[in-house]
């Protein structure tokens, strides 16, 4: 990456267990980023049926909302449900805690959310937590 390179606005955090699985969302989600974040998803299920998810979100400034509703997009929302066991979300906007609360009835997998300031609560509730650096 050069100094004129954007970092990705997903990112995937390391995490102290094999089957968790952990993103760093910043700014404004594109159609790009829900498409990078599916296909890393796709990758954990390759590797384990059930997995654990926590997206940690700030600095959020908007969503292509036409990206919600692409078909790839959609797909990829309908595999996952076969493989989330826990789903946790830290930050992000207000609504974000509204839309869990609301759908939570309607899934087997257990999900919260989290106040970003409450993002070590997240990872206690997953039962994971960010991997140590490398020695």
């Amino acid at each position: 990456m050069t100094i004129n390179d954007t970092p990705p606005n997903v990112r995937r955090i390391e995490t102290s267990r094999e089957d968790a699985y952990a993103f760093e969302v910043v700014g404004h989600i594109t159609a790009a980023d829900v498409e990078n974040l599916y296909g890393l998803l796709e990758g954990a299920y390759e590797v384990h049926d059930k997995i654990d998810l926590l997206v940690i979100i700030h600095d959020y400034e908007g969503f292509d909302w036409q990206a919600a509703f692409k078909e790839q997009t959609i797909l990829g929302k309908t595999h996952a449900l076969k493989h989330i066991r826990k789903y946790a979300v830290a930050g992000g906007p207000g609504w974000m805690g509204t839309t869990i609360a609301l759908f939570r009835p309607f899934f087997t997998m257990e999900m919260e959310y989290f106040p970003y300031e409450k993002v070590e609560e997240a990872w206690k509730w997953l039962g994971a937590k960010p991997a140590s650096p490398p020695a």
